[in-house]
């Protein structure tokens, strides 16, 4: 059954008594260690003069990362879906295919050393994170605890919502982030049907340090990933925002672009969720990135769209992959 649109007062009331209880802190620094902590981390505490770490040799360190990291490479250069942007539109979406289908090898790539895009603060630099009911329904399935003001929530800290679902997307099994990391391209087949078309096969990748100095250094080459869908959410217009709608302008398979409008919550959020679709095969773009294609509005400091668009992008994205695979089996 679907999640309610109105948040059940009962459950509510329960997510703030959890909170309080999760926020609970002891004042008295002389006070034994808190409630919670294991045995050993607290037999540790007032005992740092015979404190030592393990022995490790340096070269042990540096295999520890690459061997793994490479690894990771080699599994996901052949994905079922890869996601760029890890904002909160991409974690969104990154988080749904987790949950939904654990058996499908996701890539998601981010061009920031940090995730999370402008996820980790409100509006301004402010800390609170507003979101417009049904978006709530979100927050609960996460569980993230807000405060419920009727028509709308508000999380005590955007990074509280950023930090809650980014831990239960690297937790998954199915999902490698990879990030400080562009996607410099996008890697294109021409369609079946013979019309001239081109289907979306995945993505181009390099060093997100590499990509920014392409104009003055020598002939750096990206990476490849593989992927039957592709999911784009960059966000608006920036120095890598769009990446994907600018590329098909480029491409010449999309005439232009009609760019973002003015402020309009009311009008901005529902479109943006409506709006995200398939935009050429293979090739799902949600969020802001959507704005660049329609002409939509921007919604400023409100969040639920971003995070019901990364939902109905992962909606989107198995319907496309299970359609490919079904032609493939045909």
């Amino acid at each position: 059954m679907a999640p309610s649109a109105v948040s059940p007062a009962q459950q509510h009331v329960q997510l703030a008594v959890a909170a309080k209880k999760a926020q609970d802190v002891v004042d008295d620094t002389t006070a034994a260690p808190a409630p919670g902590l294991t045995k050993p981390l607290a037999d540790m505490m007032g005992n740092w003069d015979n404190f030592s770490f393990a022995p490790i040799r340096e070269s042990t360190v540096s295999r520890a990362m690459t061997s793994r990291y490479f690894t990771d490479l080699h599994t996901h250069a052949e994905s079922d879906i890869a996601i760029i942007g890890a904002g909160s539109c991409g974690l969104s979406a990154a988080y749904t295919l987790s949950k939904l289908r654990p058996d499908l090898r996701i890539a998601l790539i981010e061009a920031g050393v940090a995730p999370g895009g402008g996820a980790w603060l409100g509006g301004q630099l402010f800390s609170a994170m507003v979101l417009r009911k049904p978006a709530d329904v979100f927050l609960r399935d996460v569980g993230v605890p807000f405060e419920d003001e009727g028509d709308y929530v508000v999380v005590k800290h955007a990074a509280l919502f950023t930090s809650a679902v980014l831990e239960r997307v690297l937790r998954s099994g199915n999902v490698k982030m990879f990030n400080a990391t562009a996607v410099e391209d996008l890697i294109t087949r021409p369609c079946a049907d013979g019309e001239g078309g081109i289907r979306v096969a995945g993505v181009v990748t390099n060093w997100t340090l590499v990509a920014m100095h392409h104009g003055d250094q020598s002939c750096m080459d990206p990476n490849t990933i593989n992927a039957p869908v592709v999911i784009s959410t960059t966000g608006h217009d920036g120095p890598f925002g769009a990446f994907s709608v600018k590329r098909l302008v480029s491409m010449k398979r999309l005439e232009e672009l009609e760019g973002m409008r003015g402020l309009d919550m009311l009008r901005a959020e529902d479109a943006i969720v409506k709006n995200t679709r398939e935009v050429v095969p293979g090739l799902i773009v949600g969020g802001m990135e959507l704005a660049e294609i329609d002409g939509a509005n921007r919604m400023g400091p409100t969040f639920g769209a971003m995070l019901l668009s990364g939902v109905k992008a992962a909606e989107e994205a198995l319907r496309v992959f299970d359609l490919r695979k079904k032609q493939n089996e045909a």
